[in-house]
């Protein structure tokens, strides 16, 4: 492999040249000794791709024909860049319907042999503006998304302001994020807004409700399977990891993995490879992995519920939520949104709250956080029935708050108090466990267990 380095440093665009035979690269090399372009050349297929592992270029210029890696299969891994570069082909003159083919593969342009190095010279200028322009279009969308992209994350008391800073610093890295936070305080909302702010947002952005999923299927979904490979497994299917192959994973209540699934899981945050359900090809991807969970992990491995090498691995940078309880003066800001947005949605005349009312909604516990505001809110909007709310107007919930109370003893035993307030949470959510789960903050699947642990199946 070689690379050029004289040149100026402070130069943007990059150049690779391309060629299995020494003499053609020699002339190719000679042709842009003076382009002002930070030049790079590779004998061959094999280290052009090797060349593309370790950085970014602009250009690439490559012969068509080469005995190792061809220009198509080199052209085909530069499209799968995030950046991808422009391609020239440089082809035969009896190969032009292949570097037609790699035109409509998403080339730059190919030119015929023998080369006019004139003629070279224009077509890598011309593809050095169109991505010098694609450049400044993911810089200034990266501008405005650092400046809106946060839009969504309301509030303004400190607990949010640093919070919203913390992912501001780390939105547009690689780095694992796991994100903690009681059920509805917002983590998909988090989650999307790193993937947002970040150089993955034209991709995709998959969420994987990793409690919804049984522990036969959860496997298949996150990392795809082969024909036959279970029964009802009639072709092969992507998985969520190949599916965002550039983009972001995102995997909800990631505590409610199996154990025999998270060693998997590790080593796709450790290799990027992966095997679908039944295979013996490893496929690779590029993918950040961000994760949530309203349990307490480091607890749950205590447990052995949860593994440790995992857990470090997950929680590479940790973000945690607060609690809407606990920041009572993003309210009234909450109030106001939520009322835009659901006065548009329900296509209803616009209201506000009292100020007793509003008063009472800083004062309740929210124990199901801002997922349990929205539902009140859209509520209101939708059986208001004048340009006020009053007070009156609230859920029986909200205006009986001491009927909510639970009281224990000093010293009452833990095992106790729990099944005391889980029982009390399922009479109050009249046996839903659903409800019941998202007022207690856990996952439903973590309140099935603990029904049966301390027998309250009655």
């Amino acid at each position: 492999m070689h690379v050029i380095t004289d040149f100026d440093w402070n130069m943007k665009n990059s150049l690779l040249l391309v060629d299995d035979n020494e003499d053609n690269l020699a002339s190719l090399k000679a042709g842009f000794m003076r382009s002002g372009y930070e030049l790079l050349t590779a004998l061959g297929g094999v280290e052009a791709l090797a060349i593309l592992r370790e950085r970014d270029v602009d250009v690439i210029v490559t012969d068509l024909r080469m005995p190792d890696v061809d220009g198509m299969k080199l052209l085909e891994s530069a499209r799968e860049r995030r950046t991808p570069p422009q391609v020239i082909v440089l082809t035969a003159y009896g190969t032009i319907e292949s570097a037609v083919e790699a035109v409509q593969h998403g080339a730059f342009n190919y030119l015929t042999k023998p080369i006019n190095l004139n003629e070279l010279r224009l077509q890598a200028a011309k593809a050095m503006e169109l991505q010098e322009l694609k450049r400044e279009n993911i810089a200034l969308r990266r501008e405005i998304d650092q400046k809106y992209g946060f839009e969504e994350l309301t509030g303004q008391t400190r607990e949010m302001m640093e919070m919203i800073e913390r992912l501001r610093a780390i939105a547009d890295t690689r780095a694992t994020v796991l994100i903690e936070g009681e059920s509805g305080t917002g983590k998909e909302l988090v989650a999307k807004a790193l993937h947002k702010n970040s150089s993955r947002a034209p991709k995709l952005f998959m969420p994987i409700h990793c409690a919804a999923l049984s522990d036969t299927l959860i496997e298949s979904e996150l990392f795809g399977h082969e024909k036959g490979s279970f029964t009802g497994a009639t072709g092969r299917r992507p998985g969520m990891f190949e599916l965002a192959d550039g983009g972001t994973v995102f995997l909800d209540e990631v505590g409610e993995i199996p154990l025999s699934t998270q060693v998997k899981l590790l080593r796709v945050l450790e290799t990027r490879e992966f095997l679908r359900v039944g295979g013996t090809e490893s496929v690779r991807v590029d993918v950040r992995v961000l994760a949530a969970t309203n349990r307490i992990l480091s607890e749950e491995v205590d447990e052995g519920r949860f593994r440790e090498d995992l857990f470090y691995r997950l929680s590479v940078v940790k973000v945690t939520i607060p609690p809407l309880r606990s920041r009572a003066a993003d309210i009234p800001l909450l109030v106001e949104k939520l009322l835009r947005e659901f006065s548009s949605e329900h296509r209803r005349e616009s209201v506000i709250l009292s100020k007793r009312t509003l008063n009472r909604l800083m004062q309740f516990p929210w124990p199901g956080n801002v997922r349990q505001l929205r539902n009140v809110i859209e509520n209101l909007v939708l059986f208001s029935s004048g340009k006020e709310i009053e007070i009156e107007d609230l859920p029986p919930e909200l205006l009986n708050q001491s009927n909510d109370s639970i009281t224990v003893a000093v010293g009452q035993p833990l095992d106790q108090v729990e099944r005391l307030i889980i029982e009390q949470t399922l009479i109050s959510a009249k046996s839903n466990r659903t409800k019941a789960a998202e007022l207690l903050g856990i996952s439903r699947r973590t309140l099935l267990r603990k029904i049966k642990e301390l027998g309250l199946e009655a």
